[in-house]
Formats: C-alpha cells, structure tokens, sequence
C-alpha cells in the first residue's frame, strides 16, 4: 500500500539585512582614506578640497565643470586639481590619463618614503608653498610703485599647485628620474619645510 506524501514548499533561508550607510569609506585609488586628513592653516581650509562627504574619490578624474563660474574651482578636490596642473605645456595638453598614472606612482613613492597618507602629504605641501604676500604695482603715468599686499586663500593655493608641478616639472627634464619620483621629492620636501625645493 502506497502513501502519497504531499511535497511541501521550501523555505527561503533567512537572510540577515544589514544597514547601508550612506558614506561609503571611499578611498583614493583603493588604497588612501580622506578621513583622517587635516588642513593645519585654518585659511586655506574652506580652498582646500579633503572633506570625505564632499571630495572623496576613487579617481582624481571626476569630469566636473570647475570653470564654468567664478571660485567653483575652489570645491575642486585637491588631488585633482593637482592632476589637471600636471597637463601643462602644450605636448601633454589633455593627457589626463597620463596625469593620473603620475599621480598614482608619486603617491606611492611618497608612502613608502615616509610611511604616511599621501594625501595629507599633499595638503600639507600645498599648504607650506602657498605665498602670504606679493608686490603689486601701483601708480600711472609711467612713474610705477611697488606696494605690498597681502594674497587671497585661493590664489595662495593656486600658487602652491602651480609652483609644485613647475618644480617637478623642470627637475624631471633632462634627468634619469621620472616625473613622478621629482614629484614625490617635491611634496615630501615642501610637506617639510625643507628648503631643498623649488
């Protein structure tokens, strides 16, 4: 005598849901947090893109349209800031992939020299380059004055950018060492203080 067994549905496994947050640990190139990076000059902080809610990226490559208005460069994360100054003279106009690449291998070798963040490395560079005062020329008529005055955050860090990627730029040509090792000197020295830069 056979009895008919009725096949009883199967159970879904229990799934335990976990809460997403909604700041990822983004990390720069996988490797380097934002979080734990400082801006030390309390001016330059609001010119200085490192927040991790705002600036935080995978690729210093966001496509974003900085030069559309007057100061939008300013929510610019510094990384990439410090990128696009990398495509200068005519030859590397454009060659954003080639900047990045630079970048990478300049934050590596900067990790490995000092055993810190990168980007904070950055920060601080750019932060120990910017001038605090200039000459401006005032007067008319042929008869010129120089007057001192003080420079604005942006212009200090833009400067800084400026004057970083010149330096690593000229102590790279005609020279065994690459681009990104005489950048990764640049800001080691330049995060410092030392003198030994550009």
């Amino acid at each position: 005598m056979s009895v008919a067994v009725e096949p009883t549905a199967p159970t879904a496994p229990t799934v335990q849901t976990v809460p997403i947050e909604p700041h990822l640990d983004v990390k720069l190139f996988n490797r380097w947090s934002f979080d734990d990076v400082q801006v030390s000059d309390i001016s330059l902080a609001d010119y200085v893109g490192v927040v991790p809610a705002k600036h935080a990226t995978y690729v210093p490559h966001t496509a974003g349209r900085y030069s559309v208005k007057r100061f939008r460069k300013a929510q610019c994360p510094i990384v990439e800031r410090l990128t696009n100054s990398l495509m200068m003279h005519g030859r590397n106009n454009g060659k954003k992939l080639m900047a990045v690449r630079i970048i990478r291998h300049a934050m590596e070798i900067i990790h490995l020299l000092t055993d810190q963040n990168p980007i904070q490395i950055i920060v601080d560079a750019v932060v120990n380059s910017g001038p605090r005062e200039d000459a401006t020329r005032i007067g008319s008529a042929g008869v010129v004055r120089r007057q001192a005055v003080d420079i604005s955050p942006l212009r200090r860090v833009n400067q800084a950018i400026y004057l970083l990627t010149t330096g690593a730029r000229e102590s790279a040509f005609r020279n065994i060492k690459t681009i990104a090792e005489c950048l990764a000197d640049e800001l080691i020295n330049a995060a410092k203080g030392s003198s030994n830069r550009y």
